[in-house]
């Protein structure tokens, strides 16, 4: 696993007046040793922690609606809840009512994602899986695969590339520039800003509360570092509670995206 640099600095004794530089985090934080091998897969503790947090909102959902009832249990509540907020506020009011054939996609989506921010914050896992290049890549790929076979499959061949291309009501003496900016925008831009925008979040989130935490290790001292300490504890605090606003609205802009993407790919024109 990525080496612990709060269990390093206090080994070495690196403190204020210690003598030693501030241990500060670095890549090193974000990069991990398997756990086991089978065959030629390399478990680590991102991977892990991905099939821990499909796992947790697979048994939810299924705890939740095994068994409807009319007059819902509190755990079905929760699930119901969960459920129409996604289902109501983003993917209705984005897509309309085309949009209900999705909602299961973009939910499992929205609360797949949101579980692999939090798992920042749980004690012994301490690492947002979206920090991880790796899972929003792969999540913005299966987005954008959806939205080329909607759109191709919507529009068919010509018109495909023509919703992706061709924007409705421009002049057309402009079109030879519009033309290869739209086409390189929604075949190359959006997936990647889609990607990007989710792992440079909890990338920075991560890290910010990393170096904090280390600093009210290293302020700490029988002197006046006591202070100094107490302020870095404190906004070590203050970023954990705002991460967790970050988390919640980085899988809601996730799954907006996508459903204006696939909005875009069953309109006639954008």
């Amino acid at each position: 696993m990525g080496a612990d640099v709060t269990q390093l600095a206090s080994e070495a004794g690196c403190h204020l007046f210690s003598g030693c530089g501030f241990p500060a985090p670095g890549l090193n934080e974000f990069e991990f040793e398997p756990i086991f091998t089978i065959g030629s897969i390399e478990f680590n503790k991102p991977m892990l922690l991905a099939f821990l947090c499909a796992f947790l909102v697979i048994a939810f959902f299924w705890a939740a609606f095994a068994k409807p009832k009319l007059l819902p249990g509190k755990l079905q509540l929760v699930g119901e809840i969960g459920y129409d907020f996604v289902k109501r506020s983003i993917v209705l009011e984005t897509i309309g009512k085309k949009g209900e054939k999705y909602v299961p996609m973009l939910v499992s989506m929205f609360f797949f994602i949101w579980i692999m921010n939090i798992m920042s914050i749980i004690p012994f896992a301490q690492f947002p899986v979206m920090a991880a290049i790796a899972f929003p890549a792969g999540l913005a790929a299966v987005v954008w695969f959806t939205y080329m076979f909607l759109t191709f499959k919507t529009h068919g061949f010509v018109g495909g590339f023509k919703n992706l291309c061709w924007p409705s009501g421009i002049p057309g003496w402009v079109m030879f520039i519009l033309v290869p900016i739209e086409f390189f925008s929604n075949i190359f831009v959006r997936p990647f800003t889609l990607a990007v925008r989710a792992f440079a979040n909890m990338f920075a989130g991560h890290l910010l509360i990393v170096m904090f935490s280390i600093a009210s290790w290293y302020l700490l001292s029988p002197s006046l570092g006591a202070a100094y300490g107490s302020v870095s504890f404190v906004v070590t605090l203050a970023l954990t509670a705002f991460e967790l606003l970050v988390q919640f609205l980085q899988a809601y802009i996730f799954v907006m995206l996508a459903s204006s993407y696939i909005a875009g790919a069953l309109e006639e024109a954008h």
